[in-house]
């Protein structure tokens, strides 16, 4: 799991942060001063990316940015309630790679982590498998350069199952994973979006039924023969 430190004064959004962000594969490290924080980090010197709010008390975020880009490579993003132009560049003049203001959208914020953590890493974005090719950027799917047209949670179905090949995803697994836990979603939801995707898969020419596969009783996986 990628381990990521939330920074906020406010144990409420620290615990709904979490709740969207554990489900997604991230090991969530709670904070609730910068100090705190910096602490964590001098101790431990391990995290992929930082979640920082800016308005604390004693170091605020921006401080705290400043103190952490002296000692720390890790990707910083500003979560904030101040959104003015001001504060933005401010921000970012400090170090952070990104701002986000609250209230905040939860795929927006996951899509941003992801964007970020791939600058981070070199990684284009790009998941290609036998001529089909999704981009993480543009959350577009081709196949042979003919378009796909894909709903986001069928994207984001169909990147999971692509990066997790031959393994066995059981129907609560992947609602929770893709809709979260607070989801209001069925078994069926999923039988349903797998339809559609094989559907939309299938008139371009890819050869869905291969490797988009029912494991009876359990879930879906994608099975590639070659690996």
């Amino acid at each position: 799991m990628k381990k990521i430190l939330l920074v906020d004064d406010e144990p409420r959004m620290l615990d709904l942060l979490s709740l969207y962000l554990t489900p997604k594969g991230y090991n969530c490290i709670k904070m609730t001063t910068a100090r705190q924080a910096i602490h964590y980090l001098q101790e431990e010197k391990k995290a992929e990316i930082i979640l920082l709010d800016v308005m604390m008390p004693e170091m605020d975020g921006w401080e705290a940015c400043q103190e952490i880009r002296k000692n720390w490579d890790i990707p910083i993003i500003m979560l904030t309630a101040r959104s003015e132009k001001n504060d933005i560049v401010k921000g970012l003049n400090m170090g952070a790679d990104d701002y986000i203001s609250k209230p905040f959208d939860e795929e927006e914020l996951l899509a941003r982590i992801d964007a970020v953590l791939r600058r981070k890493t070199g990684y284009t974005g790009i998941i290609g498998f036998k001529g089909l090719e999704l981009n993480e950027d543009s959350f577009s799917v081709s196949f042979n350069n003919q378009q796909i047209p894909v709903t986001p949670k069928e994207f984001a179905l169909l990147a999971l199952l692509l990066k997790n090949q031959n393994k066995v995803f059981t129907r609560e697994h992947l609602l929770t994973t893709i809709w979260g836990y607070a989801a209001q979603a069925e078994d069926r939801t999923i039988d349903s979006h797998v339809r559609n995707l094989r559907d939309k898969l299938r008139k371009t020419g890819f050869s869905v039924d291969e490797y988009l596969t029912t494991v009876w009783g359990l879930g879906y996986k994608w099975m590639d023969k070659d690996s």
